[in-house]
């Protein structure tokens, strides 16, 4: 029972700060939204922070298995393409720690720094992935383009959902899929011509 309201606890929660914004959610709108007491509330949870920490657990264990690499074998475009609609829905799912990163970051060092492990690692499998692509003779790059190109992907990734917002988009699942061929595009220039009309056939069917 404790634990079934724990759960409740974080999964109200996640809901609320994706619709409201993290900073607009006190533990007292959680409690009311729950109808419990905040004296329930803080027996499995400190304060806000807490949640957070908690919730941010939760998105770290799938961020980190979205950035896993294909096991064996070089990436090819499908790969890529998974891994980017796998990475986007979790940005998705977490939103508000996007739309409040800075001020969530400022408050909690722990935070501050287990975000920036993600992003080194999302770093670190942009350029691997790119690597392999090469390797496998689906693009041509020099050293300084790929280290640009996986630079610009994971920035587009990490903050494509924050500008989708800011333009007023309401669709988030058309968001998610013109982010992802937002990425896309940016490879497709290294692109030998087979790989590229491959890339341009996806785009169409998945945007259609």
């Amino acid at each position: 029972m404790a634990r079934q309201t724990r759960q409740r606890i974080l999964d109200a929660s996640l809901s609320m700060f994706n619709a409201q914004g993290e900073p607009n959610v006190t533990t007292n709108h959680i409690a009311d939204e729950l109808e419990i007491s905040p004296g329930n509330l803080y027996y499995h949870f400190r304060n806000k922070d807490d949640i957070i920490e908690q919730l941010f657990a939760g998105y770290e264990a799938r961020m980190d298995a979205a950035l896993a690499a294909p096991e064996g074998r070089l990436p090819g475009l499908e790969d890529v393409w998974l891994q980017l609609h796998l990475v986007f829905e979790c940005i998705w799912d977490y939103r508000f720690l996007y739309r409040d990163l800075v001020d969530i970051l400022s408050r909690n060092r722990r935070l501050r720094l287990r975000f920036a492990r993600i992003l080194k690692r999302a770093d670190e499998q942009a350029h691997t992935v790119m690597r392999g692509l090469v390797q496998a003779g689906v693009m041509r790059a020099s050293a300084d383009e790929l280290n640009a190109a996986a630079t610009n992907v994971l920035v587009i990734a990490t903050f494509w959902m924050n500008y989708a917002a800011a333009r007023g988009d309401k669709d988030e699942q058309a968001s998610i899929r013109a982010g992802i061929v937002q990425v896309m595009m940016l490879i497709a220039p290294f692109l030998r011509d087979a790989e590229r009309l491959h890339l341009n056939t996806l785009t169409r069917a998945y945007i259609d």
